[in-house]
This record gives structure tokens, sequence and C-alpha cells, in this order.
């Protein structure tokens, strides 16, 4: 028998094209660095992080794609994801390979021709789904020096290499069989990887963990509800703060000058404010840590106590804007509870909250000074009765805007985010905890949708005057990511299944494909070979569709895939 090393000299040709294609191969696959990552918003062929860039603009400086040629955009290929849940993801494109984390399997694509190079099943228990609160869907990955970092639904992180879909390492991060769950993509911020949780519905403790990228190791855990006798804890009233909530559920934004990472926290545990008391720290919060140790450098409180499921989880837009004759590194987020917050990010000085919901009847605004919002007269009954009557509430606990991602155009300074108007009638009573179920403290009394039936719309923003530049009405929210570019479109998606543009300047809907199935999915722009794409994923089965009792969503069929876009000549 010939040894190898035989084998390879009897043809030297081949073999050493075939071992210089290997390396060549590999050294692609791998030359992603924290500079990569870094410049990934200012680097528009490559998408390389969750939000297009570790601030999350969700904008792009491609142009090729613009308000004069959008009417010749048309598919260029389409790839089905074998099932049929909520495609609420955003792929990654690296090296000229799309990656898609879907809730049981990884998915690498070749970017030009949407061949599927490699799918990494993952195994699930049979009895997830009884487990979850809202969806049975992964929003996406983290990828760093040719490994992709993601979470399951089980409560698992995952260290992935690229090239092959092989699991390089697994670590559980909690139990689900007690509510814990994980749907958000990781952050990779400096030499940490930074996971949260979720199952705030179902008596958890909310948490952050900072992981060693290379073993899996875990560096650090911060709770995001504090112990007896910590700092914060006498914001709860006794024996609550083991079950109280504030989950971390979305994926945070880093600052790699100021070296913070900020992340949402939600609702508190069970929603029943009287319940917890007082203000329950860090539940509804905005935190800045340190991704080294996990530290909380400081916080700031969008809903103290949280009567109304308003998570602050939405993700946290880093930016500058001009403000009191200066510029400021801010922090931007519009929040369930109907206001949009502008904050310095280098201390949480809040800066402005303005109203953007059409309709708010919890606060009658946030004070300036104290940062705190307003409470009505129906507010400062539901937050002092354990129970109490019914209410009607607006916005719902879907939010004036829910997890879908806004994005933010650095040049024309303005923000494009889709809205919620749909108000909910609850009654608060004693609440009861039973492992693996509901823990609300509450009756759901059932949405209501506003007197002229437009149960939705998309905003243009201006963050420094605090106010709508435009607004186009929707008989349904849009539950989809938005995406901006240099070329004055944006790009979102409805739950009846359109993939549509609109120009940037004033609204109006320039372009619009039927993928199949709706659109909750996180759009990206890229290049390859000079040429502009635009991709989405198409597959909608959310808890919106589930519960609003919206009419216009009946007929719309299930079914995920991967649609990707170009100007046809």
């Amino acid at each position: 028998m010939h040894s190898p090393f035989t084998r390879l000299t009897t043809k030297p040709s081949l073999a050493l094209s075939l071992a210089l294609s290997l390396a060549l191969a590999a050294t692609a696959a791998r030359a992603q660095s924290l500079d990569d990552l870094k410049r990934d918003a200012a680097s528009p062929g490559d998408v390389t992080t969750y939000g297009m860039g570790w601030s999350q603009q969700r904008y792009s400086a491609l142009d090729k794609i613009n308000k004069a040629n959008i009417k010749r955009l048309v598919p260029a290929w389409n790839l089905s994801l074998d099932n049929s849940t909520n495609a609420s993801t955003q792929p990654l494109l690296i090296g000229k390979t799309m990656y898609v984390a879907m809730h049981n399997a990884t998915v690498a694509i070749d970017a030009a021709t949407g061949r599927q190079k490699w799918k990494a099943p993952i195994e699930l228990p049979a009895d997830i789904a009884g487990y979850l609160c809202c969806g049975i869907h992964s929003r996406g990955m983290a990828a760093l020096d040719g490994v992709l970092y993601r979470t399951t639904i089980d409560a698992h992180l995952l260290a992935i290499d690229m090239a092959s879909g092989k699991t390089l390492w697994k670590q559980q991060v909690a139990d689900y069989k007690q509510g814990y769950s994980m749907t958000h993509a990781p952050l990779v911020a400096g030499d940490t990887l930074i996971t949260g949780i979720s199952g705030g519905e179902y008596g958890t403790r909310g948490f952050l963990d900072g992981w060693d990228l290379k073993t899996g190791a875990k560096k650090w855990r911060t709770y995001t509800i504090p112990a007896p006798g910590e700092k914060g804890s006498e914001t709860w009233n006794a024996d609550r703060f083991d079950k109280g909530g504030a989950p971390t559920w979305l994926t945070g934004t880093y600052d790699p000058e100021l070296k913070l990472v900020y992340w949402g926290t939600g609702n508190g545990g069970p929603w029943n404010p009287a319940w917890r008391g007082k203000d329950a720290l860090y539940i509804c919060s905005i935190l800045a840590i340190d991704p080294a140790t996990g530290k909380i450098t400081w916080h700031y409180q969008t809903s103290p106590g949280d009567p109304y499921d308003y998570d602050a989880t939405n993700e946290l837009v880093l930016a500058e804007l001009p403000i009191g004759g200066s510029s400021r590194k801010v922090l931007m987020q519009a929040n369930r509870n109907g206001f949009f917050y502008v904050l310095d990010r280098t201390n949480g000085q809040l800066l402005s909250a303005s109203p953007f919901a059409k309709k708010i009847n919890w606060a009658s605004g946030i004070d300036p000074k104290s940062g705190r919002p307003i409470d009505t007269e129906m507010t400062k009954t539901v937050r002092a009765n354990v129970e109490s009557p019914e209410v009607e509430v607006w916005p719902s606990a879907f939010g004036g805007k829910n997890w879908m991602p806004m994005s933010f155009d650095p040049a024309k300074k303005r923000a494009f985010f889709n809205t919620v108007e749909v108000g909910m009638k609850v009654k608060y009573a004693k609440p009861e905890y039973k492992q693996g179920a509901w823990y609300l403290g509450l009756d759901l009394g059932g949405f209501v949708g506003p007197d002229d039936g437009m149960r939705g719309g998309l905003v243009a923003w201006d963050p420094v005057a605090g106010k709508p530049l435009w607004r186009v009405a929707l008989k349904s929210p849009q539950w989809a990511g938005v995406l901006s570019t240099a070329g004055g479109l944006v790009f979102t998606g409805a739950q009846t299944g359109e993939f549509l543009a609109y120009d940037a300047d004033t609204g109006a809907k320039l372009w619009q494909f039927q993928t199949g199935s709706g659109i909750s999915g996180l759009p990206i722009t890229w290049e390859l070979d000079g040429q502009q794409y635009v991709t989405v994923t198409s597959g909608a089965a959310h808890v919106y569709g589930f519960l609003a009792g919206d009419p216009a969503l009946g007929n719309v069929p299930a079914g995920s895939s991967v649609w990707t876009f170009k100007l046809i000549d």
C-alpha cells in the first residue's frame, strides 16, 4: 500500500494545486478579524455583524440600487429553508458565502448562485415547544476568525466551523424546562462573546453571560435582578427577585472606543406591578456594561415597575447627533412604551424622550429632569393594587414598536422604523407560579384596534427634533426589520408577504415583490463582483399573528425561504 507521501508525489501538480486551493479557502474564511467587525458598517461588500455594524444602524453606503432604477429589481435566486417556522433572522455574508440561522439548523449558501453548501442540523428536545413564550425561531449569529456563534431555543450556545458546519464547542446556558430559551444573535465585544436570555413570562431571573471565544468557558454572569443585599434590591418587594423577569432577549450594541456594551432588559415577572412593588431594577432598563467583567457601569430605566410588558430590549442604535450646539455620542431606542429615547451613551443622561406612538394613555410624558414617566391616573391605580378592574391600555403589550429593528441613516440623521397601533384590555389578579407555565398575574382580555383600522405604520423620525418627518399608515403592522441605503431607499417587509422599497425622503412606495409568505426577517444589502444585492428571509409565524386577531392575516401561508434580489439589465 502506498503511503500518503508516496501518493502525494505521484501527481505533484494536482496534489499541490488541491493543497493550495484548500489553504487559500481556509485563509479567506478565517481572515475575518475584530477589525473587520469594527469596519462592517464602512465595508458594504459584506455583512459580518448582526445589525450591519456594532452600532446596529442597518444602513448601507451602497447606491447602485437607487430610486431611479428600483423598478428593475428582480429575484436573483431563492432558497427554501425547508420549514414552516418563523424566519425572523438576519443572514451574514462573509467571503462570498451567506450564513443563515434557523431554529433547527444552520445553513451556508453560495451567495452568487443560492446553492446550499452545507446544512448543520440542531437536535432539539421533543417537548421544547411547550416551554416557549413567543415563537420558534433564531434571529441571527455572530462570527469571528472562521467561527460562527449562535444560540438555540433550548438555551444552548454553539460555536460552529464556518467552512464545514461542524460544531466546535457547545455550552448549556440554562434549563429550558424552567422557561429559559435563547433566540438572539450573540455579540462579539473585544475578546468576549456576550449572550442574553429569554423567558420573562415564565418566572425566570434574567442575566447576561460573557464567554471565552476559543473554548466556550464562561467568564462571568451578571444577573439583571439584584439579590437581597445587592445594590438595587431595595427596589423590590421581599422574596420576589428570583422570579422577577428582566430577560435580555435581543442583541446589544458595542462601542469599542468607550469599551462599553449596551443591552436592554425586558418585562418584570409577573407582569402585575403591585406584586413586585416599587421600581424593580433592572427590569425595562438600558444597561451599559464592561464586556471584560460584566460590571454595570450605568443604567437607565425606561419603564420603572413596568405595568404593561414594555420591554426595553428593542435595539439600541449608536450614533453621533448635533444636540445643544455640539456633537454628542448618543444611544437611541424606539421603546415599546411608545416613546423615542435619546441618551448620552457615555453616562446614561437622558437627552430627550418624545412620543412616537399615535395613542398613549399610560403616561402623559417623560419628566426631562428625573427621566421617569408621568403616570396617568389609570397607571397609578394599576401600580397600587394587586387586583384591579379591567383597563384598556395604549400601546398594548405588543408595544408602540416591537422587536423588529429600525435603521438609522447617518447622513440624513434620521431613523426609520415600523410601528404598532394596537391597545389591550387587562385585568390584574394575584399571580400563581407554576414551573413551565406563564407567570403574568393578570387576565388578558384581548387586543383592540384603532378607530381608523390602521394597526401599524412605517415612520421616518428626526431624533434631534423628536418628531416624525413622514408616516405611512398601514392596515397591519409590518413585523420585519428596516434597511436604509445611500440610494435613497428604505427596505422592509409586510406580514402579507410583500418585500417593499420606500422613498427615504417622502415615504412613497416605489417597489414591491410578493415572497409567498409573511416577512419578519431582517433585510441586508451587499456587493459581489461589482453588483449590489438585497437579501431578506420570508416566513412569518409569530406571536402577533397568533394573538392579535388581525383580519388581514387570515390566509397568509407559512413556509420559510431566502430571497436575494439584483437589478435586471
